[in-house]
């Protein structure tokens, strides 16, 4: 009998390859999860959730519970055009997600990481994607099946500029 690993081993397991983040965005980030692991894993950095789903977000505010410094917060918003000014996260995360590159790259400070993780299945980054991706000038760090799913972790290149053509 094969045990199943829990869902966020990816994303667990990607976080030891990005250092130690002061913003944090959760991607498509549903009833919070994620976004409550990275608090616990980062507990001096804020961690923002977008999601496009108002009841998702409404869940993933209930989860927070008491947070008097505001370290956790959810937005309603679509990845094709996130609710942050530019150059705003050091870390990006996308569990079962894939980010639009143009936006993950605005939002990211330049340097910043975006970590890609499956909760089952092959490494997330192949094929257009990865094109896309380095594209807008991210470079692959390390990529790696864990458990059941896989995780890639990129970084943005330094000085890489946010107005290049799709």
């Amino acid at each position: 009998m094969r045990v199943s690993t829990p869902p966020l081993t990816p994303l667990a397991t990607a976080v030891l390859e990005v250092g130690s983040p002061e913003r944090v965005l959760d991607l498509e980030c549903g009833e919070g999860e994620a976004a409550l692991f990275l608090s616990r894993e980062f507990p001096s950095a804020r961690i923002r959730g977008v999601d496009r789903s108002a009841q998702a977000i409404k869940r993933a505010r209930a989860r927070v519970g008491l947070d008097p410094e505001g370290r956790i917060a959810f937005k309603r918003g679509k990845p094709r055009s996130l609710p942050f000014p530019d150059d705003h996260f050091d870390l990006l995360t996308a569990v079962d997600a894939a980010p639009l590159p143009t936006e993950a790259a605005r939002v990211l400070r330049s340097g910043g990481h975006l970590i890609l993780a499956r909760t089952r299945g092959a490494v997330p980054v192949g094929g257009v994607l990865r094109w896309r991706l380095a594209r807008r000038g991210f470079v692959p760090v390390h990529s790696e099946a864990v458990g059941d799913g896989s995780f890639t972790v990129l970084r943005l290149a330094a000085g890489w500029p946010h107005t290049a053509s799709v």
